[in-house]
């Protein structure tokens, strides 16, 4: 019940007191000329009257409640709008199109993983090639994809910005993840279960995979870059730029390759 219907019931109360109080005078009037018969009507009204008094009073108690919860109702709202700027914010930065890391990779790595095949002899095969794979461990974690904010991108100088927008630069954020993520795959991978053409890509993967700079994280060689969206033309140089400006990404060189790194939130 809301202030505006408990001012209109009160305001109705008091028109029913006023109407029998009216009642009530020509009663007393009435018992003063018919004393024996008035006795029935004036305990009527009496009950009527106990009736209306218990209902005023329901309604104080009513309004009492109401009034308690309005601060309760009051911090909700405020909890509610920042929640809401909150959701807000977070959706300006998420890109147009999500990445189906998974499906990806699969699809990627698909040529690369063979059915696992009898025991042949291998004795004239380098004995690094026999090496295990590392373990997998339970769990593991998804690479990070930290996209850049829109107050982010508007901050930087308009030369390494040049015609970036938002969207270009996490759509390259999710490519990244997804060639983190084929990598990954292929570094914990059983050597019987790699296809011939990428034993070498393994064993050099595995090597960067446990330099002190690389180990534990989620990383991708430059190689990798080839698209849909991150790829090695002048766009593609000018966001890996911003990303690394913007410590969502870090560099090294190991041999020949270029390896750049996910970097995590701190």
């Amino acid at each position: 019940m809301d202030v505006k219907q408990a001012g209109s019931s009160l305001d109705s109360l008091i028109s029913s007191f006023n109407t029998r109080i009216a009642e009530l005078q020509q009663f007393v009037i009435a018992r003063n000329m018919y004393p024996a018969s008035s006795v029935s009507d004036l305990s009527e009204i009496d009950s009527a009257l106990k009736g209306m008094e218990l209902q005023v009073q329901k309604i104080k108690d009513r309004l009492r409640e109401e009034t308690r919860a309005i601060p309760k109702a009051k911090k909700l709202i405020e909890a509610a709008l920042r929640q809401q700027m909150k959701l807000k914010s977070m959706s300006a930065c998420v890109p147009s199109c999500l990445p189906e890391i998974a499906t990806s990779v699969i699809q990627d790595t698909s040529t690369s993983v063979q059915p696992e095949m009898p025991k042949q002899d291998l004795g004239t095969e380098s004995l690094n090639l026999e090496e295990p794979a590392p373990r997998e461990k339970k769990g593991r974690a998804s690479p990070p994809m930290w996209y850049i904010t829109s107050d982010e991108l508007d901050a930087l100088p308009s030369y390494m910005k040049q015609r970036l927008t938002l969207d270009k630069v996490n759509a390259a954020i999710n490519d990244m993840a997804t060639y983190a993520e084929a990598n990954a795959q292929i570094i914990v991978a059983p050597r019987k279960k790699l296809a011939e053409n990428m034993l070498d890509r393994a064993l050099e993967l595995r090597e960067i995979a446990r330099n002190d700079v690389v180990k534990g994280k989620h990383f991708f060689l430059e190689a990798d870059i080839k698209g849909p969206a991150l790829k090695l033309d002048n766009t593609g140089k000018a966001t890996l730029t911003v990303l690394r400006h913007l410590c969502r990404i870090t560099e090294t060189r190991m041999g020949h390759h270029r390896v750049i790194i996910l970097l995590k939130p701190q």
